[in-house]
């Protein structure tokens, strides 16, 4: 089938959400005349005494950074998420709603203002991945949080309002919309087939060898069979693993490494600091076993076909079906080059 998979238009379908992605390989090659984003050409400085986020300055609040080395956590000042709101719920036919709990967090990666995670060594990426596994415990234990969505948007194109490096950790009391999704099919997956859903996409995965872009004793790094994006990837442990905190400190090691080889080919892919919003999905902390989930990083980058060129959602992937041009095997394969 590759050669229909490569130059007809089909669905794919994503077997963690159970939903489809048109693909047209043939749309590539159409000429471009829409918008062209601009490439930031600023030079970043280490601190910038205007900077929110940089160590030793002033945040929004009032408050003083730390001066600090390495990571530094602290809530947001602007959380999207009350810790403290009140219970409620409106039941009123077809009107309904409730309440939603939570904590808001900003993770900032390093105190050097001009760094991303491509730019960082990956001893410093692996105490990123410390704070995360810290901060999942750590809220993991509020009976008021069910689960934790750590993520990352990198780039003013992402709506990042901060270039300083940064993620950010939404904790709540209920499932988001695509957590509830990938719960529900991995759960029939494994009670079905006794065997993780990933675990077996992966296998799969490496014999094809088609979509594979890195990997190292722990992780695979590849471009998923049902990506929507460009140059969508997301990195796999290779042994299945409910949440992050389960990983031992080599394969911590591991996992930093894996981020830093992604990070950086997209860098070099078209010559720029490479945007996108990352985030990690794992198990609910409901306090139930979870053995189905296999969790997994993924990264959504929304540049097409330069630095300039971006790939927007309208129109029939707003009122239809996602849909991309550059097949995953194509896609895979430049990224694959890089590193």
């Amino acid at each position: 089938m590759e050669r229909e998979l490569q130059d007809y238009s089909h669905k794919r379908l994503n077997i963690l959400t159970g939903e489809w992605v048109l693909v047209s390989p043939h749309r590539s090659k159409r000429p471009w005349q829409g918008q062209n984003e601009k490439i930031s050409k600023e030079v970043r400085p280490s601190h910038d005494e205007n900077c929110f986020l940089c160590a030793g300055n002033l945040r929004i609040n009032g408050e003083k950074n730390p001066d600090y080395k390495d990571v530094f956590v602290f809530t947001n000042d602007f959380a999207a998420l009350q810790k403290d709101s009140k219970d409620f719920k409106l039941d009123d036919g077809l009107f309904q709603a409730q309440s939603e709990k939570g904590v808001c967090k900003v993770i900032c990666f390093s105190p050097d203002h001009s760094k991303s995670l491509a730019d960082m060594e990956v001893t410093d990426i692996a105490k990123v991945v410390k704070v995360w596994q810290k901060e999942y415990l750590k809220l993991s234990v509020n009976d008021t949080i069910n689960y934790v969505q750590i993520f990352e948007n990198k780039g003013a194109v992402m709506g990042c309002s901060n270039p300083h490096p940064h993620g950010q950790i939404w904790s709540h009391s209920t499932l988001s919309n695509e957590v509830y999704k990938k719960d529900k099919h991995q759960k029939e997956y494994f009670f079905k087939n006794k065997s993780s859903l990933l675990g077996d996409y992966l296998a799969q995965e490496i014999k094809a060898a088609e979509r594979i872009i890195y990997q190292n004793d722990a992780f695979v790094v590849l471009t998923p069979f049902w990506a929507v994006w460009p140059f969508e990837t997301m990195i796999i442990p290779k042994k299945p693993q409910s949440n992050i905190t389960t990983m031992s400190s080599e394969e911590s090691m591991a996992f930093a490494d894996a981020i830093s080889a992604i990070t950086k080919a997209y860098d070099k892919l078209f010559e720029c600091s490479f945007p996108y919003s990352s985030g990690i999905h794992q198990a609910p902390t409901n306090g139930q076993s979870n053995h189905h989930w296999h969790w997994h990083m993924s990264f959504y980058p929304p540049l097409l076909r330069s630095a300039t060129v971006k790939k927007f959602m309208v129109g029939y992937e707003m009122f239809g079906t996602p849909q991309r041009d550059i097949t995953a095997e194509l896609a895979a394969q430049r990224l694959k080059e890089l590193i």
